[in-house]
């Protein structure tokens, strides 16, 4: 069937139910004698009068009531299904591919991420855990998850997190015989538990700051993990100092089953942000995580 004529059934079928030129003309975004012109070579192609005018209405002939049973619903249908893509295309869908260190994914991604699903069913997320610092263009992620501060300045960032402050732990039994260190430098007096960094081939440096001060500790020891939570196990096990978020051991420091060194030289620090390339478009999908992941504050 030709687009003009099918152009010419949906004008019929707006005439026929408006039951008036005038009304449906405005629906149609025609002019009335536009209208009347359409309906007239439909009509004369068909060979059959659809519509029967009189001055002050119009309805259909037996002929074009029999052709709206059978093209009304037909034309409802197309309607319908031409809505439902437009929904699905303001809708979000699709992956979305991120990486997060493990206690980023416990303190920002776990939280959100059931009440985002249950709001948008039709995304996926695709989470890879990874404490390294992992590239995300070359690995084609859309976006990762950093300390505010590890974040490349090319790239968008966005807040997710509030400051986070590391700490130095250990337990009553590792420090019985051996001296609370009181200046980052006395960590080389002690048997420290590390983090390997994957993706730098190395340990996580320990960084510390004091007003204006800044000092940097390769902190040595016979344990390297490259997960947090067996660092933390290790600390509790009394095996070694730990450098590791607050909030992952503010229980067992409250309880004395660890105790907290150096608080004075472990301030705040921007916390965790999402990142992603300048020019990276955004998907619907993509857009929707960022807002539910935002950081709104305390």
């Amino acid at each position: 069937m030709e687009r003009e004529t099918i152009s010419d059934l949906v004008a019929f079928v707006a005439v026929a139910r408006e039951g008036s030129f005038t009304r449906a003309a405005v629906r149609l975004g025609l002019s009335q004698s536009a209208l009347s012109h359409i309906i007239k070579g439909l009509e004369a192609r068909l060979g059959l009068r659809l519509l029967s005018r009189t001055t002050r209405s119009v309805a259909p002939t037996a002929a074009g009531a029999r052709l709206m049973e059978t093209l009304g619903p037909g034309l409802d249908q197309m309607d319908a299904a031409l809505l439902a893509l437009g929904e699905l295309r303001d809708r979000p869908s699709g992956v979305v591919r991120l990486t997060a260190g493990d206690h980023a994914v416990e303190q920002v991604l776990m939280p959100r991420i059931g009440p985002f699903l249950a709001r948008c069913p039709d995304v996926r997320l695709d989470i890879r855990v990874d404490n390294g610092l992992t590239n995300i263009v070359t690995e084609g992620l859309d976006a990762g998850i950093r300390l505010g501060e590890q974040v490349d300045r090319d790239m968008v960032a966005v807040r997710v997190g509030p400051d986070i402050r590391f700490v130095v732990v250990g337990t009553p039994g590792y420090f019985a015989g051996r001296s609370v260190p009181k200046v980052p430098q006395d960590l080389a007096d002690h048997s420290c538990i590390q983090l390997f960094l994957t993706t730098l081939d190395a340990p996580y440096v320990w960084e510390f700051a004091k007003g204006k001060r800044a000092v940097k500790v390769r902190a040595s020891g016979p344990l390297m993990f490259n997960r947090v939570p067996q660092i933390v196990q290790a600390a509790e096990q009394g095996l070694g100092l730990a450098f590791v978020p607050y909030d992952r051991v503010a229980a067992a420091v409250a309880q004395g089953r660890l105790i907290a060194a150096l608080q004075d030289w472990c301030p705040p620090q921007p916390g965790y942000h999402l990142y992603y390339p300048s020019r990276k478009q955004p998907s619907a999908a993509f857009s929707a995580l960022v807002e539910a992941l935002r950081w709104q504050g305390p």
